[in-house]
């Protein structure tokens, strides 16, 4: 590029630079390190002071114009540039609006925010713990032997570490209330959802599943109390006013006494009523806290007393829900979650929490 230092050439050749790269061409050639203009400042040092101070005026003056042409040839052709992408990018106002799928919470979710809801209405809080959890708070603090079927590996997932400490995935989310009685002196009143895992997996079980327990540590709890509580809980989760119920004897290592509690209901055109009828229907487990479970979590037997409970979470929504088949919540079936989901709107309030 060969220019001289005359005003009208230089802005000539501003004037019919098409674009930035042209431009920045010309910004290089008078004002880069090696420009014209800075080679002609460098050679001030060998002129007198009048003719160096004329000169240098000079080329102030040269410079500040061309780097005011410059920035004024930049913002238009930016302008032109955006203009020619907005035309090429022109929104036609005549076409259908595009159609939003809203998406939906998963029942499994919509039925955690309702327990949640509900118990917290009864003053319970809300806890949470690790999936890997240790032998000691799975099994061990619980009163679970040894040589009892849920050690089995047929039973439970087993992992190794690199301590060799021997790990489960828990098989159940009590290991988050070992954690809590271990570091929280009593009264204790939580719930605990979570997922949870087994080795076991058709039509009503799953590898992976999800429960909810709860723990009431006090002085005065008793199987009263539990009774109150659950029917409390089963009325308002399956908005009903009446629920006919039962609780039959049963063994947990880790309650005792235990009992397991049934709910009537009948079946209609493959629709069960929960709360009336002559069939029955196992929902929960529960019990008094075992004086052992106490003692392996440092709280005082003879002091102390309270209750525990347990429900799959599966297993209330396919109830409440009307659901056939377990495995329709873990397959991702976008048609299934559009039947079988909840709008975000309908989700509970967490009234208490």
């Amino acid at each position: 590029m060969t220019l001289s230092l005359d005003k009208s050439e230089i802005l000539k050749k501003i004037d019919n630079t098409s674009n930035l790269s042209e431009l920045e061409d010309i910004r290089l050639f008078f004002l880069g390190k090696k420009g014209l203009i800075t080679s002609e400042m460098k050679s001030l040092s060998s002129l007198d002071i009048e003719q160096k101070k004329q000169k240098g005026q000079q080329l102030n003056v040269l410079k500040n114009f061309i780097e005011n042409e410059l920035i004024k040839k930049k913002n238009y052709l930016d302008t032109v540039s955006v203009n020619e992408k907005i035309k090429k990018e022109k929104i036609d106002v005549t076409l259908s609006p595009r159609n939003y799928e809203i998406g939906k919470i998963h029942p499994i979710s919509q039925s955690i925010y309702k327990v949640i809801d509900i118990f917290a209405n009864m003053g319970f809080s809300v806890e949470s713990g690790p999936d890997i959890e240790s032998d000691f708070n799975n099994f061990t603090a619980l009163n679970i032997p040894s040589h009892h079927p849920a050690r089995e590996m047929q039973d439970t997932f087993y992992i190794q570490d690199s301590s060799n400490e021997e790990k489960v995935l828990r098989t159940h989310t009590s290991p988050v209330q070992v954690r809590t009685m271990l570091r929280t002196k009593p009264p204790i009143r939580i719930i605990v959802p979570g997922r949870t895992y087994r080795s076991d997996s058709d039509s009503t079980h799953t590898p992976m599943f999800h429960q909810v327990e709860g723990l009431l540590i006090d002085e005065n709890s008793t199987m009263a109390h539990l009774k109150g509580c659950l029917v409390d809980f089963l009325k308002e989760f399956f908005e009903i006013n009446e629920l006919k119920y039962r609780f039959r004897p049963s063994y947990f290592p880790f309650t005792e006494p235990s009992a397991e509690m049934d709910v009537a209901f009948t079946k209609k055109n493959n629709a069960l009523n929960i709360g009336e009828g002559e069939d029955w229907l196992e929902i929960l487990g529960c019990g008094m806290v075992n004086p052992k479970v106490l003692e392996n979590c440092k709280i005082d037997p003879n002091k102390y007393q309270g209750f525990a409970f347990g429900m799959g979470i599966e297993r209330l929504s396919m109830l409440k829900y009307g659901i056939t088949d377990m495995r329709g919540f873990f397959e991702s079936d976008f048609k299934w979650l559009d039947h079988y989901g909840f709008s975000p709107l309908d989700l509970t309030s967490f009234s208490g929490i």
